[in-house]
């Protein structure tokens, strides 16, 4: 090759990567859509050149990935603020339970005292959030003595963030009022958490479900209460 087509071919190169450079430039421009126009001026040398493209690069994808995760954020389920809690209201919802016999005393003539332990599950039937999915779980004494048959006791209901709220309740307290609701009643005492400060009425009635398969004398209720309840 002769010399003049070597100093055309060394001449020509500065004009490719002016090209290249300038075809970056616009791409960067309408990438970061500035509001001001945007000039790209030839630098010095290729180190500089390359160095202030990787930063505006690292710029340009640091802006990206913000935009991006902002956006992940907002679509994710569950992302939506929190309404406030109510503080006082009027609850039906129902108790799946089983009942476990852990003790017993007969005296044959005069009467039985067991001791139970009931755990279940709660079930809102306004499909509302108070009152519904809660774990339960209570301690039992039931009484039969002569014409004398009762059960009272104490529980513990617990939501899925851990927060619980704590009843008494007693067969032989029944609401006249709630005629339906004949099986007794449980008052509400307090709470933790959200629950802080929870006091409340829950008459109940008791609805026998199938007897469960084996031994341990286990039995399954269906306790609807109708709850009346108020945070301070």
């Amino acid at each position: 090759m002769n010399p003049a087509g070597r100093v055309r071919i060394r001449n020509i190169m500065p004009i490719v990567r002016d090209y290249s450079r300038a075809s970056q430039c616009f791409l960067f421009a309408r990438l970061t859509r500035a509001k001001h126009d945007f000039i790209c001026r030839t630098l010095g040398s290729a180190d500089k050149w390359e160095g202030t493209m990787k930063t505006r690069h690292t710029v340009v994808l640091s802006i990206i990935a913000g935009a991006a995760l902002g956006a992940a954020v907002d679509f994710v389920p569950g992302s939506v603020v929190a309404q406030p809690m109510e503080k006082k209201g009027t609850t039906p919802y129902v108790t799946h339970f089983i009942f476990r016999p852990l003790m017993s005393i007969d005296i044959p003539g005069l009467g039985t005292a067991t001791n139970l332990e009931a755990v279940g599950t709660t079930q809102n039937m306004k499909g509302e959030k108070m009152l519904d999915k809660m774990s339960a779980r209570c301690a039992a004494l039931s009484v039969a003595s002569g014409d004398k048959k009762y059960i009272d006791g104490a529980c513990v209901l617990t939501d899925s963030d851990g927060d619980q709220i704590f009843s008494t309740f007693d067969t032989r307290d029944t609401d006249k009022s709630q005629p339906e609701m004949n099986c007794g009643t449980h008052i509400i005492t307090g709470g933790t958490g959200k629950y802080k400060g929870i006091t409340g009425s829950e008459p109940f009635a008791c609805i026998t479900m199938p007897a469960l398969a084996g031994p341990g004398g286990y039995t399954a209720l269906d306790i609807p209460h109708n709850t009346t309840w108020e945070i301070k």
